[in-house]
């Protein structure tokens, strides 16, 4: 039962957008009466993501502390998350490009109807690469920041308050007490907002459906199949790889022997905090170091997601085949906005997911109206994302021991 508890928020999501999806095929263009009930959920989700990246992030940035670790492990655990992140991108990007995710003749007209009343449609005048740059992390009033259309900007601002609050110490404690605060509050309003979701969600997808057709609802459950095929690649190969690289045969076979209650206890929880305590006591039973597996898993738990990482590339393919095909964004872009929207936010304890969604839909240049689209796809892949943002760190931990301890690591420690 509490298993199924753990799964009660999803499952009443997933059947609101189903339900949702056979409103909008049967009633046809008449579920638009519903759309004034899914921007209701919408403008709910807007109004709190400014205050949501202040909070969280400043707060995460405050509360980091060095690891009692040397920083040998650190430096290589960093290269490794970023190596394995790079392959989960490369890995989405070739599954989301031989396979159209949705099948859209009128994505102009989505993308117009999506526009929020109100929003900048105007075109920006040329500006060169270091204009750009200045342009996006920064804003020229205070007031600017709080604004969605600053989001990159707003995230430095956040990053560097959190910095200062570190270096006045003690005395930025009462500032902290107050973000704490303000964050638990905030967190209690979006717990209000989420028992409004299924109707909220339902009624946004079955207007969308039922305004641009089917084509919407199979190009979620073809997202979901490609997405749930390539995890399933993805756990069963790359992860082979990676503990092949590590340490042979050998790192193959305990890779094996030991991964599957940290696989099932995140599957049946749906949590890579949750599955935390399991997950380093399955790496040291394959035989990484004690040191190693506690800094590995611990970091990575906030740190690294190959699962999520895996997601924002299907997110943005979504977006990209939804409303105007790969006609004018490289791959190359995709890849990078990708990688900044998972691990620009991977620290965040709460609420990252929005401001990764949030993120892609920025530096995309879509219409933030798209969000719930998002939240829709986060919901029906959420969870063989968590079984790869968990396992990924036993991997990972096996990588950093073998370029820490050498390539015949494993075979020391069974000897030892």
């Amino acid at each position: 039962m509490k298993k199924l508890q753990n799964y009660k928020s999803m499952i009443v999501l997933l059947g609101a957008i189903i339900l949702g999806g056979i409103v909008g095929l049967i009633w046809g263009e008449g579920a638009s009466v519903l759309s004034p009930f899914g921007d209701l959920f919408l403008n709910m989700l807007l109004i709190v993501v400014v205050p949501l990246i202040f909070l969280t992030i400043t707060s995460s940035i405050y509360k980091m502390k060095q690891p009692k670790r040397i920083g040998k492990i650190l430096v290589t655990t960093f290269i490794v998350f970023l190596f394995t992140s790079v392959v989960a991108v490369l890995v989405g990007v070739v599954s989301t490009y031989s396979f159209k995710l949705v099948d859209t003749k009128n994505g102009e007209q989505i993308k117009e109807s999506l526009i929020l009343d109100g929003e900048d449609a105007a075109d920006k005048a040329e500006l060169n690469v270091l204009e750009r740059t200045v342009e996006a992390v920064s804003v020229n009033d205070f007031a600017k920041l709080l604004s969605r259309d600053n989001m990159i900007a707003l995230i430095v601002v956040s990053i560097l308050v959190g910095i200062a609050m570190s270096m006045s110490k003690e005395k930025a404690e009462p500032f902290f007490n107050f973000i704490e605060s303000s964050t638990d509050v905030l967190m209690n309003f979006i717990k209000i907002i989420m028992y409004y979701a299924p109707i909220g969600l339902a009624c946004y997808f079955a207007a969308m459906v039922g305004t641009f057709g089917g084509m919407i609802a199979v190009g979620y459950l073809k997202t979901f199949i490609i997405y749930l095929v390539t995890s399933i690649f993805f756990y069963f190969v790359i992860y082979t790889l990676f503990a092949y690289i590590s340490a042979g045969k050998l790192g193959v076979k305990r890779f094996w022997n030991n991964i599957i209650p940290s696989t099932l206890t995140s599957l049946a929880t749906c949590s890579s905090a949750a599955s935390m305590p399991v997950n380093i006591e399955c790496t040291k039973k394959i035989g990484v170091s004690d040191d190693i597996a506690e800094t590995t898993v611990s970091l990575g738990t906030s740190f690294h997601k190959d699962g999520s990482v895996l997601g924002s590339v299907f997110k943005i393919m979504f977006l990209v085949y939804l409303f105007n095909g790969m006609g004018d964004i490289s791959i190359l872009k995709i890849m990078g906005i990708a990688l900044v929207a998972t691990l620009l936010v991977t620290a965040v304890p709460v609420g990252g997911g929005t401001i990764s969604e949030m993120l892609i839909i920025t530096m995309l240049g879509y219409p933030v109206a798209a969000l719930p689209i998002l939240t829709i796809i986060a919901t029906i892949i959420d969870s063989p994302a968590t079984v790869l943002n968990v396992v990924g760190d036993s991997a990972s931990a096996m990588l950093t021991n073998r370029f820490v301890d050498g390539k015949n690591w494993l075979k020391k420690e069974k000897h030892s």
